[in-house]
C-alpha cells in the first residue's frame, strides 16, 4: 500500500481520474486509497481465468463483459479493481469508458498477492456479497480457491476441485488445476 489516508468516495473518484494516476490501478477500501501493485504471476493467473470465461461466453448463449484489473467497479460505496470480473449485458449493455463501472460485477475474481492485506480482502468479500456478487478468491501459494456466494457458506477447492459459475454463469466449469499452468 503506497498511499494511505481517509477520503470520501467523491474525493477518490476525482483523484483516480487525474492524469498522473492514469497508469495506476487504485482501489478505495474502507476510506483508504490502495494502489494495486503489479504482479506478473498473479496477472498470468488472471489471464488464464479470463481466457476460460471468454471462451465459455463465446460458445454459450450468455452475453456479458469480462474485465481485468484495470476495469474497476463501484461496490457497496467503494471502488474495487478485481483481477477478473464478469458483468452480464442484461445488467449493463455497455461498459463505461472512463472511471469505475457504476454497477458491481456479477462475478469477481480476486487473486491474493503477498502484499495483500487480509483485512482489506475480507472487507472486499463482505461488500461484494452485500452487492450480490459471486466471489472467487484464488490463493496462488496453496493453489486453493475460496468461493463465496451470497446467502451460502464458503466453499474451498484445491487443485483437484472443479469450480462452476453458479447462477451467474450456468454451465461454466473450470478445473482449479487449469488456473495454474505450472501445476
Amino acid at each position: 500500500m503506497l498511499l494511505r489516508h481517509k477520503l470520501t468516495v467523491e474525493e477518490f473518484d476525482t483523484l483516480a481520474l487525474l492524469p498522473e494516476n492514469a497508469d495506476k490501478v487504485l482501489e478505495f477500501i474502507g476510506g483508504e486509497i490502495v494502489e494495486v501493485p503489479s504482479n506478473p504471476y498473479s496477472s498470468s493467473l488472471a489471464s488464464e481465468v479470463s481466457y476460460y470465461f471468454k471462451h465459455f461466453l463465446k460458445h454459450s448463449n450468455i452475453q456479458g463483459h469480462v474485465t481485468g484489473e484495470a476495469g474497476g467497479y463501484w461496490v457497496s460505496g467503494e471502488r474495487y479493481a478485481p483481477d477478473v470480473a464478469f458483468i452480464s449485458k442484461t445488467r449493463q449493455p455497455e461498459l463505461v469508458h472512463e472511471g469505475y463501472n457504476p454497477n458491481p460485477p456479477d462475478l469477481a475474481v480476486e487473486i491474493v498477492s503477498p502484499t495483500d492485506s487480509e483485512r482489506k480482502l475480507r472487507t472486499k468479500v463482505t461488500n461484494y456479497l452485500a452487492a450480490g456478487t459471486l466471489v472467487w478468491v484464488i490463493y496462488p501459494e496453496s493453489k486453493e480457491v475460496e468461493i463465496y456466494a451470497p446467502g451460502k457458506p464458503m466453499q474451498l477447492f484445491d487443485v483437484e476441485g472443479i469450480l462452476d459459475g453458479g447462477d451467474v454463469l450456468p454451465g461454466f466449469k473450470l478445473a482449479v488445476k487449469d488456473i495454474f499452468p505450472d501445476k
